[in-house]
């Protein structure tokens, strides 16, 4: 796809250049392009002169999907209503955060852009939100955008839709890059630093990180773990893998950047944050050091962060669920190392906080 794809949605006639998708646009195959359920999509047409605003779908619960080949893409979608208020979130693919909560009063309308990193020759824009709108949508491909790829565990991966609200970290960080980035995150629920390399996941990305792009780089959970196929020991194996990851970004003239673990919620006595990272954490800091790389400490960050929400405050950030609180998991959960939605937000805070303190250029030219 060389070429700029562009949708008007609603009822009207379409705007010149745009194909018109009206609510019972279900997705087609042969068409490449349309509503994953068309149930509850609904559309209005106010009327209006302009043929992007004056009509629009209602996309409740719904994603619109487009097939296109795998790369990187500059979405812009406009958004509004000429008389009544606007609430809309969107996400893509496995619930990346890419729009939150974005609202318009009546007879405004936004305009947001932002760019995806599309795998399985699909994109996928998932709408929520209390008054979802969209008007217009444009596709654009943009091969050359920097990407920031994540190398990581389950604190960092995009959780599957249907264990709403769990996410990672990395699923949020999206909302806080310009339209100029993509975010590639291909961390994985379990994974080591020596597990990740020995699934093939970290050839993956060496497959199709390009020069100028970043790797950012959070292990040290599961190399904790005693198995075999994950285990590493801080001063030995973990740094000696990790500068497998460093000097494979450096080779292929992309940037590495060392993350620390995000903490647990585990808390003594006197409200103070137990650390369960120990030496790994010790160990990376040596490591940046040595290899001049840049380092976000998380752990430090995080453990602030904890410590002034305390044990009652981090709940909200925590998998900390009360039975019937949300539809996938009906019997509840107290999970101390996995987020639900906010605390993946807040701790993505923290790393595009860590990233702008770089300073790297021009990685902080791409930062909100």
């Amino acid at each position: 796809m060389t070429h700029v794809l562009k949708f008007d949605f609603g009822v009207g006639n379409p705007e010149s250049g745009y194909t018109k998708i009206t609510p019972a646009a279900e997705y087609d195959k042969s068409v490449g392009y349309g509503f994953s359920n068309v149930k509850n999509v609904h559309a209005k047409d106010r009327d209006e002169p302009s043929a992007l605003r004056r009509d629009f779908c209602i996309p409740l619960d719904t994603s619109f999907l487009v097939d296109v080949p795998d790369g990187t893409y500059r979405v812009s979608i406009l958004l509004g209503d000429e008389i009544a208020e606007t609430e809309t979130t969107i996400t893509t693919g496995e619930g990346r955060l890419v729009l939150h909560k974005q609202r318009t009063s009546a007879g405004h309308f936004v305009r947001s852009s932002f760019s995806v990193w599309v795998t399985g020759s699909q994109l996928k824009l998932t709408f929520t939100g209390r008054a979802p709108r969209i008007n217009a949508l444009e596709i654009e491909p943009v091969p050359t955008a920097c990407t920031l790829f994540l190398a990581g565990d389950s604190t960092v991966t995009d959780q599957p839709t249907d264990g709403y609200p769990y996410a990672g970290w990395g699923q949020m960080l999206p909302l806080f890059v310009k339209a100029d980035a993509a975010v590639a995150n291909y961390a994985l629920s379990g994974r080591s630093s020596l597990s990740f390399i020995g699934e093939g996941v970290l050839d993956t990305i060496w497959g199709k990180i390009k020069p100028h792009d970043y790797l950012l780089i959070q292990f040290g959970h599961n190399d904790q773990k005693p198995d075999e196929a994950r285990f590493t020991e801080p001063f030995s194996t973990y740094k000696e893998t990790l500068k497998i990851y460093i000097d494979g970004a450096r080779e292929r003239g992309a940037y590495p950047i060392l993350i620390t673990s995000v903490q647990r919620r585990f808390f003594e006595e006197d409200g103070t944050l137990r650390d369960t990272h120990g030496d790994y954490l010790i160990a990376m800091r040596e490591l940046a050091a040595a290899e001049e790389v840049p380092l976000i400490d998380l752990a430090a960050s995080s453990k602030a962060l904890f410590e002034a929400l305390g044990p009652e405050g981090t709940k909200r950030l925590f998998m900390w669920l009360a039975p019937g609180e949300f539809m996938n998991f009906p019997d509840g959960v107290e999970d101390n190392t996995h987020f639900q939605q906010q605390g993946g937000i807040e701790v993505a805070k923290l790393v595009h906080a860590g990233l702008k303190d770089l300073k790297l250029q021009p990685l902080s030219l791409y930062l909100r």
